[in-house]
């Protein structure tokens, strides 16, 4: 089921640091100053038979207060899991920014397009998602390409973002019949999959001779709902379609500098927008991961831990 704020995810103040004194032995402290909290963070949660890692790890941004280390030094600002030391192309960008369009969730969708689109002029692209960090930066990249966009996302708020950054066609797919939208507007070139389940049914049987199906999440799925077995996947022969299973990593090395060339800058322009739902406080952080599980967040849900 969904996480319960205090039950499932909770706020611990029982540890203190003492910032001017604790022994570093030759590593670094760090002043957290933003978390992303992304739809994946579900998968990392488990059962307490299961084996886990007690402390829920995501992206963020911090402040480099003290160090010991010879990569680092006070007054630096790093990101990630392994702490890079954060060069900010742009800098009239917000750090929040970093763990959101320029981070992460845009990398995703860089990298993926880059790697597996194979995007022709004209041809659709189905986007699922499409108002998120991840969905809206491929809407953006497709027009760039001369795509024809086809939008879904789960309310009339995150529709009209998704016209204002220029699909064709956006509609909510929990009041409007997915595979109707996809047979008026196919054949589907491309279908980024961030839901799985009756989505990803509908663009399979919607899909172009050749399609290529980008599956980077399923929503539908995470929260213990019950699975949904695919029952077309005939057309997957039939049509000659690709898929894809991408995972940002796996691509960091070969397109990150490429990335950090072209949409930072293209963000901090007005070129490709961004929106952003910010949390304020770590005490907050678990209902801040329930609301991206229920898909009430209104954008790129973001932490702020601390200003710099």
């Amino acid at each position: 089921g969904y996480p319960v704020p205090g039950r499932t995810t909770v706020y611990d103040t029982n540890s203190t640091i003492y910032l001017e004194n604790v022994l570093l032995h030759g590593s670094i402290l760090v002043k957290t100053l933003v978390l992303s909290v992304d739809p994946c963070l579900r998968g990392k949660m488990r059962a307490p038979e299961q084996k886990s890692n007690s402390v829920l790890y995501n992206f963020g941004v911090g402040k480099v207060i003290r160090s010991e280390h010879s990569t680092f030094q006070a007054g630096d600002h790093v990101y990630g899991y392994t702490l890079e030391v954060i060069v900010r192309p742009e800098p009239q960008l917000p750090y929040s920014v970093y763990v959101g369009a320029a981070g992460m969730p845009g990398q995703s969708s860089y990298y993926g397009c880059k790697e597996h689109a194979k995007a022709k002029a004209g041809e659709v692209v189905f986007v699922t998602t499409a108002a998120g960090p991840v969905g809206s930066i491929v809407v953006q990249l497709a027009k760039q390409d001369g795509l024809k966009v086809i939008v879904s996302a789960g309310s009339d708020e995150k529709v009209q973002f998704c016209k204002e950054i220029g699909a064709d066609v956006a509609f909510n797919y929990k009041t409007t019949n997915t595979a109707d939208i996809l047979a008026r507007g196919g054949p589907i070139g491309i279908y980024w999959d961030n839901v799985g389940g009756p989505a990803l049914e509908a663009a399979i049987a919607n899909m172009a001779l050749g399609g290529r199906i980008i599956a980077y999440g399923y929503i539908s799925q995470y929260n213990g709902e019950e699975d949904y077995g695919i029952k077309n996947m005939k057309y997957v022969l039939f049509k000659q379609l690709s898929i894809h299973g991408l995972f940002v990593a796996a691509h960091h090395e070969r397109y990150k500098d490429d990335f950090y060339q072209v949409i930072p800058k293209k963000l901090a322009s007005g070129e490709f927008e961004y929106t952003e739902d910010i949390t304020r406080g770590l005490a907050k952080g678990g209902e801040a991961i329930l609301e991206v599980q229920k898909g009430v967040n209104t954008a790129k849900k973001i932490i702020v831990v601390a200003d710099d």
